[in-house]
């Protein structure tokens, strides 16, 4: 139990040290929810989704991920402990914690985003768009780079090479994919833009609302070591592109407003046609005005 509990406290130390490089204090400021014109609750200053400024920040995460190597095989090594895999309790927890994290946050981003609609609920169909889109963004970044660098997972080598890459190897083997954590880049996305999101209409509600995602994003990175699909590192760069796009997705937002995906699925509208059919309405942005569509069924 003590070497199962030292190796949770480093990790946990770890990813605390790494997220301090990309967490930022949260929005106290309430957001206006129209898309009619720009949020004048939110400093206008990321009109795109990534700028230059963005490079620095990538830098000093490869950094930080770097500097957690030479600790990898010796997490591996205390997570594979014979001890730890025969407890049941973390067995078990750790499949369920993945589950919610991958495909579970396109469940509830996709839920939460079609409950807003048809109850006519803007926040949290704001919620579930804004929360759908960080992970897909997180999730394409965590694809390119897991392609490229092809590092194998810890099972391969049986956590004995942790710096084992092949680049490009991860494009034609998913046990080479290793670089970084894909559960942990959804997990992360997801808690940043939700506890950013709903920062903005609830300030209070961050300091519940933040320590409850992220604190789950954490088990997920766990839950992936214990199951010996990735190192330390891997985590730790997951943790933070997963950050790092859940924060961006809901400042470009919020700063841009009238941006043609937010148009096109915060615009929809629902509602009831003649004879029971369910009248859907959607915003085309064409030429700069609005053109609305209509599905009846």
């Amino acid at each position: 139990m003590y070497r199962t509990s030292l190796a949770v406290r480093t990790l946990t130390g770890s990813l605390g040290l790494s997220l301090s490089t990309t967490l930022v204090a949260p929005m106290t400021a309430r957001a206006q929810l129209t898309l009619s014109k720009p949020d004048t609750a939110v400093t206008q200053r990321h009109k795109h989704l990534f700028n230059g400024r963005d490079l620095i920040i990538a830098g000093a995460m490869t950094v930080t991920t770097f500097a957690l190597f030479p600790v990898d095989k010796q997490i591996a090594a205390r997570l594979q402990d014979s001890s730890t895999q025969a407890n049941q309790f973390l067995s078990k927890s750790a499949k369920g914690v993945e589950m919610i994290a991958s495909p579970g946050a396109y469940f509830i981003g996709g839920g939460l985003y079609v409950v807003g609609k048809l109850g006519n609920m803007p926040r949290i169909a704001d919620l579930g768009w804004h929360g759908t889109e960080a992970v897909l963004v997180g999730d394409g970044i965590a694809f390119m780079l897991k392609g490229i660098m092809g590092r194998s997972r810890p099972f391969v080598s049986n956590g004995a090479i942790p710096r084992d890459f092949d680049w490009g190897r991860g494009f034609k083997s998913s046990d080479w994919q290793s670089f970084p954590s894909g559960h942990s880049t959804t997990a992360f996305a997801a808690a940043a833009a939700v506890t950013d999101e709903t920062s903005i209409w609830w300030p209070r509600s961050t300091w519940i609302i933040g320590p409850v995602m992220y604190g789950g994003a954490t088990l997920v990175g766990l839950s992936r070591m214990y199951h010996n699909k990735h190192w330390a590192s891997d985590v730790a760069l997951g943790a933070l592109i997963g950050t790092f796009s859940g924060k961006k997705v809901v400042m470009a937002s919020h700063d841009n407003p009238n941006n043609v995906l937010d148009r096109m699925l915060l615009g929809t509208h629902v509602s009831n046609g003649a004879s029971g059919t369910v009248k859907i309405g959607w915003l085309l942005p064409l030429d700069g005005t609005h053109a609305v569509g209509d599905l009846r069924w």
